[in-house]
């Protein structure tokens, strides 16, 4: 009879660790499923956005182009699909950078729960916002060269017809940047991509997490409205905080540094310094409009 039991219990332990695996991978699998829907959704927004920030460069523009500009302008010089230039930039950008930091804050935010639970109170609004910190900065720097891909290709038909490298996919575009300018080019902008990241998932994930949060205790809306009502106000606060580290990140990482061609920003001070002379401080604040219809899909 005993035997009975432990082969029994033995039987079931494959399936226990199974559903265990499922359970530990959930937030990863569901992060990244969720961000490459939001990327479908909101890629000609990022490219837009992407434009926009990189207009002004030239001392003797003395006009900013809105994005709605930007955006007629990229179809009127090809059709509607060049609005979705890099977007397997962009998908490879959600599974490595999306799964990553939403997998990663769920599973901190998990252990401090439990870890509030045992101390008998809630989890705290800076505790969530340090599983945000973490997961962002963590889940960024692997991500560095999908984003470094994405810049490239989403700028690329804005160049010279002589000077565009015509990427063929995101794996043609590492390739050729590891090629040029060797492994580091593959991490140019780092630190404000880390910056940027560590902003927007304090104010995206742990605002969403703590406004959902007082919504439950406090209303009586649907778990749906409350989700909606959240996700716009992490929206808004991610986009506020995250946007002049984007702008800083965007410019890093457009600028090329294959063989014998100069770079115009040296570091991310010199970019700052630059940016400051001969465009004025309202330039890290350029393309907000559509930053935020980007950001708030993904929240």
């Amino acid at each position: 009879m005993a035997s009975s039991n432990n082969a029994h219990t033995s039987s079931w332990l494959p399936w226990q660790h199974a559903r265990s695996l499922v359970i530990t991978l959930r937030p990863f699998l569901i992060g990244g499923a969720s961000g490459l829907v939001a990327t479908t959704v909101i890629h000609p927004i990022d490219v837009v956005k992407v434009r926009v920030q990189l207009s002004g460069q030239s001392i003797n523009t003395s006009t900013r182009p809105s994005p709605f500009a930007v955006a007629k302008e990229i179809v009127a010089k090809g059709t509607f699909l060049d609005l979705y230039q890099g977007i397997s930039a962009g998908y490879l950008r959600q599974i490595v950078y999306g799964t990553a930091r939403m997998g990663l804050f769920y599973t901190f935010e998990d252990k401090m729960k439990k870890r509030a639970e045992l101390q008998g109170r809630d989890i705290s609004f800076l505790e969530r916002g340090i599983a945000g910190v973490l997961a962002g900065g963590l889940g960024s720097f692997i991500g560095t060269p999908t984003e470094v891909a994405l810049i490239r290709m989403q700028s690329d038909g804005a160049k010279p017809l002589r000077e565009r490298a015509n990427y063929r996919s995101v794996l043609d575009a590492l390739r050729t940047i590891a090629r040029t300018e060797g492994i580091r080019g593959l991490w140019s902008g780092a630190t404000p991509t880390v910056i940027r990241a560590c902003s927007t998932n304090f104010g995206q994930l742990a605002s969403f997490s703590e406004s959902k949060h007082q919504l439950s205790k406090h209303t009586n809306l649907s778990t749906f409205s409350q989700s909606l009502i959240a996700s716009a106000l992490a929206g808004t606060v991610a986009a506020t905080l995250s946007l002049p580290f984007d702008f800083v990140k965007t410019r890093m990482q457009w600028q090329s540094k294959q063989q014998g061609a100069g770079v115009r920003y040296k570091g991310v001070l010199d970019c700052i310094v630059k940016v400051l002379r001969t465009e004025g401080p309202t330039a890290f604040y350029r393309g907000f409009t559509p930053y935020y219809l980007r950001i708030a899909p993904h929240a």
